[in-house]
């Protein structure tokens, strides 16, 4: 199941533990939001400079490092899968591979087929534990050799939810200047994660913007009672 939109809280469980079955929702936000892994501390956020541009500084369940979100710049669907479900993987290395060759299926129906999936355990990269569009994670979807689609994913007793997350165009000054990191300037940092990932505009799609590659995504969600290929 595939819905356009969600309301609650944006990087909360608790409307999904409740679901026995399979959902996928488009989410989207009103404002600047800067979202920061589990395992990061408050200190590396620029606090004055996000209070001076209205960003909202939230945390999420799964682990990884910052991402910003604008309104409009980014196409992020969560996708929720009980346990129990053909779905449901038990190792976390792998739970997440259904979700890369579902969002390089919908990228290859527009035109861009040379999408690959990272499989095998996680490569944090320079920065990757910053910038989460740094590292490389199972599941993710990259086009030659850079990012384009980021998963972040929380699992317990009731299931797993992966928050997925592609640019329309990747642009991290934004982020970095958000950001306040013990031994690295925000010019060092920019200069490495700058060609680290690419938008969905920078990709040779076929007329595919991201409310059209979303609707596919969500219309393209596996039903109810498909297993892992």
């Amino acid at each position: 199941m595939g819905t356009e939109s969600g309301s609650g809280s944006l990087f909360g469980v608790e409307e999904f533990r409740v679901l026995e079955t399979r959902h996928a929702l488009l989410r989207k936000v009103n404002h600047p939001t800067l979202v920061l892994g589990s395992t990061q501390r408050p200190e590396i956020v620029d606090a004055q400079r996000a209070s001076e541009l209205g960003a909202e500084v939230v945390r999420r369940r799964g682990g990884g490092g910052a991402v910003l979100l604008r309104p409009g710049d980014h196409l992020w669907i969560d996708a929720w899968i009980p346990r129990g479900d053909p779905l449901w993987e038990a190792d976390v290395g792998v739970a997440a591979d259904w979700v890369g060759r579902w969002w390089a299926t919908a990228l290859a129906s527009f035109g861009a087929c040379e999408c690959v999936v990272h499989e095998g355990p996680a490569v944090s990269g320079e920065h990757g534990a910053i910038v989460c569009f740094s590292g490389k994670g199972p599941g993710e979807v990259f086009h030659h050799e850079r990012k384009v689609m980021g998963v972040s994913q929380w699992r317990g007793k009731e299931g797993a939810l992966f928050h997925t997350c592609a640019y329309t165009r990747w642009d991290p000054g934004p982020l970095v200047e958000l950001l306040h990191v013990d031994g690295v300037s925000r010019e060092e940092l920019l200069r490495s994660v700058a060609g680290v990932a690419t938008g969905l505009d920078e990709l040779p799609l076929a007329g595919a913007e991201s409310t059209r590659l979303g609707k596919v995504l969500l219309s393209s969600f596996p039903a109810w009672g498909e297993g892992r290929s």
